[in-house]
């Protein structure tokens, strides 16, 4: 079992910046693709940011391009998400998972495991 701990979230006023992290244990390896997705209340999930086993590729939502960026250490099984120019639309739940392969995804049925998540508000 693989198990994902999302932490970093919180609340910050419009325009700023937070860093998410995604610490992963268990029976982790570092072959695995992976990605961030966020929900609202009464909004499906939807895709934010990925990247691949090494780093090398890296995707984004149009909506977060520019002002995102996704990264990871593979020596401390960890996945970052920066977050900087926040708006208020980005408030949600944001959610850490681990493709089922070594890609990057945008497609949450590709992604096998999932943290709790943790909450993002941005307010006006």
């Amino acid at each position: 079992q693989v198990q994902l701990v999302e932490s970093g979230g919180g609340f910050v006023q419009a325009g700023g910046s937070l860093r998410l992290s995604c610490a992963a244990s268990g029976r982790t390896s570092n072959s695995y693709g992976m990605g961030w997705f966020r929900q609202d209340p009464g909004k499906e999930r939807e895709f934010v940011a990925s990247i691949t086993w090494n780093g090398g590729y890296t995707y984004y939502a149009d909506s977060v391009k520019g002002r995102f960026t996704i990264s990871r250490d593979n020596a401390k099984n960890t996945v970052y998400l920066q977050m900087n120019s926040l708006k208020p639309e980005d408030t949600a739940v944001y959610y850490c998972a681990r493709n089922r392969d070594y890609s990057g995804s945008y497609r949450a049925e590709s992604y096998d495991y999932w943290g709790q998540g943790t909450q993002v508000t941005v307010s006006s």
